[in-house]
């Protein structure tokens, strides 16, 4: 009986979601952005570029605080990739995001490599305000970032009123950051930023 419950807690506690399989099954709504199947990979889904920002939001998963595991897949092309995770999404305009700019992973220029990982609350708090005014704490350099062409895995801890990030296995965070907003949602999306594409898989809920 003790077994049996541990893996019932196990299975209510972690939820996989093949993103290919959501998206043909029509649980993706898209926001300011085309989404369908990345050619390369059944499983993946891409988002095409717009001059926008864009959202997939994902019926049927619920989210508020836990750990959120995707794999992203940008490109090395400056100022054209912005990829990464909305959460607490109140309507079109109103959510959080930790994002990535992978063309900045192989920048030589520190101004740039401190760039690299970025929190926002839209629309309030744009990368813009925050850097003009909180320069520097909500966007972060990646210690042996990844290769801006490959695929990456980021563990993103969202908290009450914390949000701690990681890259692949890396066991210290990237990116620790106060959240600007309250929980007032569940829904969880899938987010590129202006002028960007973008392709995620293997999202496990937490």
């Amino acid at each position: 009986m003790v077994i049996c419950l541990l893996l019932s807690l196990g299975t209510f506690a972690q939820k996989s979601i093949n993103l290919g399989e959501h998206f043909n099954q029509e649980k993706i709504q898209a926001l300011n952005r085309v989404i369908t199947l990345y050619a390369a990979d059944k499983n993946a889904v891409e988002l095409n570029a717009e001059n926008s920002d864009g959202l997939g939001i994902l019926q049927g998963v619920a989210f508020e605080t836990g750990i959120i595991e995707v794999e992203l897949l940008g490109e090395n092309n400056p100022g054209k990739s912005f990829i990464g995770i909305a959460f607490n999404i109140q309507d079109k305009e109103t959510y959080e995001v930790i994002y990535f700019r992978p063309f900045n992973f192989v920048a030589q220029e520190q101004i740039r490599r401190d760039h690299m990982v970025q929190y926002i609350f839209h629309p309030e708090f744009t990368w813009r305000k925050l850097r003009a005014e909180r320069t520097g704490e909500f966007e972060n350099e990646i210690s042996n970032p990844p290769n801006p062409d490959n695929w990456f895995k980021a563990t993103i801890q969202v908290m009450e009123k914390e949000v701690k990030v990681y890259v692949n296995e890396n066991s210290e965070p990237v990116l620790v950051v106060p959240r600007l907003s309250t929980p007032g949602s569940n829904k969880l999306g899938i987010w590129t930023g202006y002028g960007s594409s973008g392709r995620f898989r293997n999202l496990v809920i937490k």
